[in-house]
């Protein structure tokens, strides 16, 4: 999946498209542009792991406007909720790139340890989560301050860290262990490492809105773990696995709906997705869905799913209310990372192998154009904020 194949001749013509495609959108789309006020914007970030930079596109225009040189081989983007700016980890330089979002660009460098992959960012925008996989270990940053308050040991090769909304747990899934790391957010140390017998390279993270279950993907098998976290106040006292569920073959991605009800499991080798109840612990289903889904992403409106099937070259739109399949949008070539516009009129598409991003209108449901990006897209990340 992270083989960068050359991109198709549209790029020639990409300028002129643009143009007219934006033209065109502001004729048909009335109903779709944003409606907020003239001085918002919103910007979309997009990583290029294999050309070291991240593109800039005005999500108000549908340009790109600027290409920033960050670290080596950046592979996530996180955004902090309450500051104008958004985090680049780069892999392979062992480092954060800070970027000024109304400046877009670097604007500090925070040195971690070795090889990062993923981080979190705390609901108040305080402190950040680097989940390090060449050094079991997690780094833990403040953010207004910039730079790492302590390096906490959680296990084998940690891929992803992701604290729980009320800020009190952060959730480290370890990918050469069958096992999961629960850290106490406050204290700064692992208050449990819970073993998951039979869960083969756990990676990908959720936490339940309420911060009281995390569920993880097993992705070199079939299955899902629901893990309680401690809440005092509920007299949970522990952390604990619940359950392992079976779902279908190597889960990439979990996609929670905004109300936290259900979960839907990316099953790559499966061709389909997987419905999980969160508050029974059971899988509801198993449903087609294309060729290697890889990534999910839902709606505000809690039924519209939006899938991207990084062999199919295509992103299915699901609706989980009914089961039914509402429309499958050819996008481009390996797409992989999504994000949906603030408004959810449009949909960002990474295309990982052919080096673009696709735009596409969720309503109607079909592609709005091309922008060019860099080599190997991995990664978007979508900040609102105010000019001055």
């Amino acid at each position: 999946m992270k083989t960068r194949s050359t991109a198709t001749q549209r790029h020639g013509t990409w300028n002129n498209s643009v143009a007219g495609a934006m033209l065109f959108a502001l004729a048909l789309l009335g109903g779709c542009q944003s409606t907020v006020d003239s001085h918002e914007r919103e910007s979309v970030f997009i990583a290029n792991s294999s050309s070291h930079d991240v593109t800039v596109i005005d999500g108000n225009s549908f340009q790109v406007i600027k290409s920033i040189h960050v670290g080596q081989k950046p592979t996530h983007i996180a955004v902090n909720p309450a500051r104008n700016e958004v985090y680049v980890v780069n892999s392979e330089s062992s480092n954060i790139s800070v970027i000024d979002v109304e400046k877009a660009q670097v604007v500090y460098t925070i040195g971690v340890h070795g090889k990062p992959f993923s981080m979190s960012v705390s609901a108040d925008g305080m402190r950040g989560y680097v989940a390090n996989t060449a050094s079991a270990n997690v780094s833990i940053l403040d953010l207004p301050q910039r730079k790492v308050i302590t390096t906490v040991p959680v296990g084998a090769a940690p891929y992803k860290s992701v604290v729980s909304p009320d800020g009190r747990t952060v959730v480290t899934s370890l990918s050469r262990e069958e096992a999961v790391s629960i850290m106490d957010a406050s204290k700064m140390q692992v208050r449990r490492k819970i073993a998951l017998p039979g869960c083969t390279n756990p990676t990908d993270v959720v936490i339940l809105p309420d911060s009281s279950k995390a569920f993880l993907t097993c992705s070199g098998t079939n299955l899902v773990a629901a893990v309680q976290l401690r809440k005092p106040e509920w007299k949970v006292e522990d952390d604990a696995l619940l359950t392992l569920m079976t779902v279908g073959r190597k889960p990439q991605h979990l996609t929670l709906k905004p109300d936290g009800g259900e979960i839907f499991v990316a099953d790559l080798d499966s061709d389909a997705f997987s419905e999980i109840n969160t508050s029974t612990n059971e899988v509801g289903g198993t449903y087609a869905i294309g060729k290697h889904p890889v990534r999910g992403v839902m709606a505000s409106d809690n039924q519209t799913l939006f899938v991207a099937n990084i062999d199919g070259g295509h992103v299915a739109i699901y609706d989980v209310s009914i089961n039914r399949l509402l429309a499958s949008v050819p996008v481009g070539e390996g797409p992989d990372a999504m994000a949906l516009s603030s408004n959810q009129s449009f949909l960002y598409v990474a295309n990982t192998r052919s080096g673009d991003v696709a735009i596409v209108r969720t309503r109607p449901r079909s592609l709005f154009t091309f922008l060019r990006a860099g080599g190997n897209p991995v990664s978007i990340a979508i900040k609102n904020w105010m000019a001055k």
